[in-house]
């Protein structure tokens, strides 16, 4: 007769792996912050001794901290582990797959973008932070610079999607949430590498300088409204831009494709 108070399947309870407490361990130092992006670790024979591990069990420990892009590990003479900042791409690409597995379109994915996206727009009109003004205003003026450096008024189109995404990455950022600014990354990583995957490297050749200028002035009206507080406005006009780029990016023969195969 089994115990009264036994668990069911208790004999499959796996215990970890002397490497994962090692990387537990590691990887609660660097969230503490007692370990920060480019420290070094102890080299390899320190860490061994230290924890009374193997070479192996060590490494071990290493491949799971680099998989999630926490450590970059450097091999021969001068090497050793460095700690990194972690890759927002990194998780990306986990919540690309768990989209594809649900057969998610780009579109929806846009959609949910452009429903994060102009609240943050608002937050950032609101809190008023002069250092966020300033890297909005920087990064619109690497985009006026592409398009003058470009043929014709037409920009690269892979420096085109990299810039912009800039712009949209100082919103999420200048909205003051940690949560929301890192939800808003995800999903845009997600269209980045999608886009990366699908978007050719040249803009078609009966592209219009318009539509990229026109672009520019939606990023500059946003500075302005950004700079004067105006948190209603800031939102009503980002929600405008991003349908707007919705019809631009995610045409007839592209708003219903599923996310694109992100491992390829």
């Amino acid at each position: 007769m089994p115990a009264r108070n036994a668990l069911p399947n208790a004999k499959h309870v796996r215990a970890p792996k002397t490497g994962e407490l090692i990387a537990g361990y590691i990887r609660s130092r660097i969230v503490k912050h007692e370990l920060e992006p480019g420290d070094m670790l102890p080299t390899e024979s320190e860490l061994m001794e230290q924890f009374g591990v193997s070479r192996p069990t060590l490494r071990e420990a290493f491949r799971i901290l680099e998989a999630e892009s926490l450590i970059s590990v450097r091999r021969g003479v001068g090497g050793g582990a460095l700690v990194t900042t972690p890759d927002p791409a990194i998780g990306a690409r986990y919540v690309g797959l768990l989209l594809q597995i649900e057969g998610t379109t780009i579109a929806d994915v846009y959609e949910a973008r452009t429903a994060l996206e102009p609240i943050c727009a608002g937050m950032m009109a609101r809190r008023q932070d002069p250092e966020d003004a300033k890297a909005l205003g920087f990064a619109i003026s690497r985009v006026a610079d592409l398009i003058d450096a470009g043929h014709g008024g037409i920009p690269d189109a892979r420096l085109w999607t990299q810039r912009t995404y800039d712009v949209h990455d100082v919103i999420l950022k200048g909205s003051g949430s940690k949560t929301l600014a890192l939800q808003g990354r995800l999903l845009q990583e997600v269209v980045s590498l999608h886009y990366a995957a699908t978007v050719p490297d040249k803009f078609p050749s009966d592209s219009k300088p318009e539509r990229f200028r026109k672009v520019l002035l939606s990023h500059r009206k946003l500075a302005k409204l950004v700079a004067a507080g105006d948190s209603e406005g800031a939102q009503a006009h980002w929600l405008r831009h991003m349908q707007t780029g919705a019809k631009a990016l995610l045409g007839d023969d592209v708003k219903n494709k599923a996310i694109v195969d992100l491992f390829d």
